[in-house]
């Protein structure tokens, strides 16, 4: 060291208090990068392959959004002129050969048949409106010649006017060879039970959305409250409400699978929707500093565990 401290002094003009402040100084540089580089290596690892997974998934819905959206705009373009002349007819005794004569696609026809088989007849213009697929544009071309109130009959609309019509002049609208089929009625059901089919009877839910939203319940231990919902990617706002108008979360209910705090691998805790990769590090870096879990709320220990995400974890741990 001496020698050093003299072969400085020499080559660059330094004082005795010179050489060991310079000396301090690039120590402090050789340990602050030795640092750094520690640092990036043991506390950010390159990504697992549950990270990968994770990006994958995500790619994977937006590439079934695009699809989604390509696959309406074909059914859009499949629209064709009216095969026939218009003139005025009843929804509620078109076949699906008629529909399509008048420019629909044989899926919309079809839609149209199922519509009023379970839900019943049509019973106003604006009813045939809401079908899903129908471009307002045809709707606008089909509406003038439609034979149905333009807005819902009254409770006792329909008697006054059933009663006024005679054999020979019957009423706009109301055909007697076909009677008024029962509505279909939709139950309530549990969602933490339900399977696809049941999601699917939602309009708006088909078969990727009612997959997605029994995978992200299971992925979660199943749900506590309606409002996670919102949390399925690919939901609308609407379709989030037609699911707690007609779904329920039972009364008292507890998660099906819970995460152990105490013998959890990270992978097993990154599984979690809740639990990103850096929390399940620290959660199993935690225990192995300070010992097994006493209790639930130990976790609150952890810096980046904040009381929101505390209160939405905890019906999903234990010990």
């Amino acid at each position: 060291m001496k020698k050093l401290k003299r072969l400085i002094r020499r080559h660059l003009g330094f004082s005795q208090g010179e050489v060991n402040g310079f000396l301090l100084l690039i120590s402090l540089l050789v340990l602050f990068t030795a640092a750094t580089i520690l640092y990036d290596t043991f506390l950010f690892p390159a990504p697992a392959a549950a990270d990968l997974n994770r990006e994958q998934q995500v790619l994977d819905s937006l590439v079934a959004q695009l699809e989604l959206r390509d696959e309406t705009r074909r059914n859009t373009s499949q629209f064709k002129p009216p095969a026939v002349a218009l003139k005025p007819f009843n929804p509620n005794t078109l076949s699906a050969e008629q529909w399509q004569e008048l420019g629909l696609p044989k899926f919309l026809a079809q839609r149209i048949l199922n519509y009023r088989q379970k839900v019943g007849d049509f019973t106003h213009k604006a009813e045939v409106q809401k079908i899903y697929g129908l471009p307002d544009s045809v709707y606008q071309q089909l509406r003038p010649y439609i034979q149905l109130p333009d807005e819902r009959p009254s409770k006792y609309g329909n008697r006054s006017r059933d009663m006024a019509a005679t054999p020979d002049r019957p009423a706009a609208g109301f055909n007697r060879e076909y009677p008024r089929r029962e509505k279909f009625v939709l139950a309530p059901f549990n969602i933490n039970t339900a399977d696809t089919t049941q999601l699917k009877q939602i309009r708006g839910i088909g078969s990727k959305l009612s997959a997605r939203i029994v995978k992200y319940r299971d992925g979660l231990g199943g749900f506590r409250d309606m409002g996670q919902l919102r949390e399925v990617f690919g939901l609308s706002p609407e379709v989030v409400d037609s699911l707690q108008k007609y779904s329920y979360v039972q009364q008292g209910y507890m998660p099906h699978k819970t995460v152990e705090l105490n013998t959890a691998t990270a992978d097993q805790l990154r599984v979690h929707p809740y639990i990103s990769p850096n929390l399940a590090r620290a959660i199993v870096a935690y225990r192995e500093q300070h010992g097994p879990y006493k209790q639930v709320e130990d976790i609150q220990k952890i810096k980046i565990v904040n009381p929101e995400l505390y209160e939405k974890l905890r019906p999903y741990l234990t010990l």
